[in-house]
C-alpha cells in the first residue's frame, strides 16, 4: 500500500500538471463548415453585381439597373442581362452576340452597328431604340416591342420576330430574308427596298406600311393585312397572298408573277399594270 502511494506521489511531482482541454471546445468538422458558409454568405452579400459588371469583372448582371450607362465598343458576347434596365444605354458597335436580353428594357437605347447575332431579345422593350446597321441575324425577338425603332439597313436574316410589335419602325433597306414575322404588327412600317425574300409574314399586320421597291420573292403572307399598303415597284414573284387583305394596296409597277392570290380580298387594289381591281 505504501509503495503504491509513493509511486503515485512520484509521478505527480515529476512536472507541472497538464491542462485538460474539453472536447466540447474543439472545432468540429461541422462547425468549420458552418463558419465557411457564413463567410461565403457574407462575401456574397457584400458583392455588387452592378459594380462588377461596370468594372468588367463579370458579364452577368440580370435585372441590374444600367440605365444610361455606356458600353460603346465593349465585348459583351454571351452576357446575361435578362430583365435588366438598359434605358438609354449606349451599346454602339458593341459585341452582344449570343447575349441574353429577354425582357430587358432597351427603350431609347443606342444599338447602332451592334453585333446581336443569335441574341435573345424575347419580350424586350425597344421603344425608339436605334439599331441602324445592327446585325441581328438568327436573333430571337419573339413578342419584342420595337415601336418607333430606327433600324435602317439592319440585318434580321433568319431571325424570329413572331408576334413582335414593329409599328412605325424604320426598316428601310433592312435584310429580313427567311425571317419569321408571323402575326407581327408592322403597321405604318417603312420597309422601302427591304429584303424579305422567303420571309414568313403569315397573319402579319401591314396596314399603311411602305414596301416600295421591296424584294419579297417567295415570301409567305397568308392571311396578312396589307390594307392601304404601298408596294409600288416591289417584287413579290411567287409570293403567297392567300386570304390576305389587299384592299387599297398598291402594287403599281411591281411584280406579282406567279403569286398566289387565292381567296385574297381586293378593293380598289392597284395591280402592277396600273389597273384597279375592285
Amino acid at each position: 500500500m505504501s509503495e503504491r502511494v509513493a509511486s503515485r506521489e512520484g509521478r505527480v511531482g515529476c512536472g507541472a500538471p497538464r491542462a485538460r482541454v474539453s472536447r466540447s471546445l474543439l472545432p468540429t468538422p461541422y462547425s468549420l463548415l458552418a463558419i465557411a458558409i457564413m463567410l461565403l454568405a457574407a462575401g456574397a452579400a457584400r458583392a455588387d453585381p452592378r459594380a462588377d459588371f461596370l468594372a468588367g469583372l463579370t458579364r452577368n448582371c440580370p435585372h441590374c439597373d444600367l440605365s444610361g450607362a455606356s458600353f460603346k465598343r465593349h465585348d459583351l458576347a454571351g452576357a446575361d442581362l435578362t430583365g435588366a434596365n438598359l434605358h438609354q444605354a449606349n451599346f454602339h458597335d458593341a459585341n452582344l452576340a449570343g447575349a441574353h436580353l429577354a425582357g430587358a428594357d432597351l427603350t431609347e437605347a443606342n444599338l447602332n452597328k451592334a453585333d446581336l447575332r443569335r441574341a435573345d431579345l424575347s419580350g424586350a422593350h425597344l421603344h425608339e431604340a436605334m439599331l441602324y446597321a445592327a446585325n441581328l441575324d438568327a436573333a430571337r425577338l419573339v413578342g419584342a416591342d420595337l415601336t418607333d425603332a430606327l433600324m435602317g439597313t439592319a440585318r434580321f436574316t433568319r431571325s424570329d420576330l413572331t408576334k413582335s410589335i414593329l409599328r412605325n419602325v424604320d426598316l428601310r433597306k433592312a435584310r429580313l430574308a427567311d425571317a419569321i414575322l408571323a402575326d407581327a404588327d408592322l403597321s405604318n412600317a417603312a420597309l422601302d427596298f427591304a429584303i424579305l425574300r422567303a420571309a414568313k409574314l403569315d397573319g402579319a399586320m401591314l396596314a399603311d406600311a411602305r414596301l416600295i421597291g421591296a424584294e419579297g420573292e417567295e415570301a409567305s403572307l397568308v392571311g396578312a393585312d396589307l390594307t392601304d399598303a404601298d408596294a409600288s415597284g416591289a417584287n413579290f414573284r411567287s409570293a403567297n397572298f392567300a386570304r390576305a387583305n389587299l384592299a387599297g394596296a398598291s402594287f403599281r409597277k411591281g411584280d406579282l408573277f406567279d403569286a398566289h392570290l387565292d381567296d385574297a380580298m381586293f378593293g380598289d387594289t392597284t395591280m402592277p399594270d396600273g389597273s384597279t381591281r375592285p
